[in-house]
């Protein structure tokens, strides 16, 4: 265990430890679809064993098949804490706003917080916009999912009359993959013509960008970014939070927050893997960053 985070957080491993250890048995933590699940669960090993140590209680990682899994994990308490896409908190917040707390964001390199929904295509397809995916087939992700799905199918058909999101209308069919990394493959491989992930945009298109789901493909290997070509683009989104249960003891939260917060200084290659690449770590988030989104997400559903 690095010394960094453990001197940064004995005072409250000591203070909240052992009380943490009477009022919960154990943590767990519920990692958002995007990658399968063995890298998921890879990549946030450290900042359970961390938890586990600053917490004194045995600490599990949860890497459900869908977002749909940890949304329900959530709501049902059988979870405790959570990195979720602004949709997947609003889809939480609508059906129980006392379930949840957002506590904490990631930072972008540039000091931002937000990302874009971005629209690709294989480089050697001759598709080089939404012009030239009428009648091909058009991937999303997951359904609760804010760059997979929210997003692009709001703000795609506002940009032209002609483009909506039913299948056989403008686009030969409209299906979903199941989640980001099945659309990047898909694309990748021709399965889907054209598709939609997430990044934060900035650095370089070579490396899937400085962080996002495109970053994590490539460093898994999955895809050459050269192979494939940016086709469209959302307006920014607003970074999903992370969220503890409510019900949890204050201090429980009060670690737990502070841990994630400062986990970029005290291990950056930890905080890499739990970021989803290059980032400034976490800074702290209120419910107020989250009301348009909310409101996008409600609208959907009426």
């Amino acid at each position: 265990m690095k010394k960094l985070i453990a001197a940064a957080l004995a005072t409250t491993a000591l203070t909240s430890g052992a009380f943490a250890q009477d009022a919960i048995t154990e943590f767990r933590i519920g990692i958002l679809g995007g990658e399968n699940a063995q890298d998921r669960l890879n990549s946030n090993e450290c900042l359970r064993a961390y938890t586990e140590e600053a917490l004194g209680v045995p600490t599990k990682l949860f890497a459900p098949a869908d977002y749909n899994g940890v949304i329900q994990g959530l709501l049902g308490g059988t979870l405790d804490m959570a990195w979720l896409g602004a949709s997947s908190y609003a889809a939480v917040y609508l059906q129980d706003p006392e379930a949840v707390e957002p506590v904490l964001v990631k930072i972008n390199v540039d000091g931002s917080y937000a990302y874009h929904s971005i629209g690709f295509a294989r480089a050697d397809s001759g598709i080089t916009s939404l012009d030239d995916m009428q009648g091909k087939v058009f991937g999303f992700g997951d359904p609760n999912s804010t760059s997979g799905y929210l997003i692009p199918s709001i703000e795609i058909p506002e940009e032209s009359d002609e483009i909506t999101m039913e299948s056989g209308e403008y686009f030969g069919e409209v299906k979903f993959t199941g989640g980001h990394e099945q659309t990047i493959v898909a694309v990748n491989n021709g399965d889907v013509d054209g598709g939609v992930s997430w990044a934060d945009g900035q650095g370089n298109w070579e490396d899937g960008y400085n962080s996002g789901a495109l970053r994590k493909a490539v460093d898994a290997g999955l895809v050459d970014m050269n192979d494939l070509v940016e086709i469209w683009r959302s307006k920014p989104i607003p970074e999903g939070p992370v969220v503890l249960r409510t019900a949890l003891p204050d201090d429980v939260k009060s670690t737990m927050t502070e841990l994630v917060d400062g986990l970029h200084e005290a291990d950056a290659d930890c905080a890499y893997g739990v970021a989803a690449g290059d980032s400034l770590g976490f800074d702290p988030i209120t419910h107020d960053a989250y009301l348009s989104i909310i409101a996008a997400r409600e609208s959907k559903s009426n």
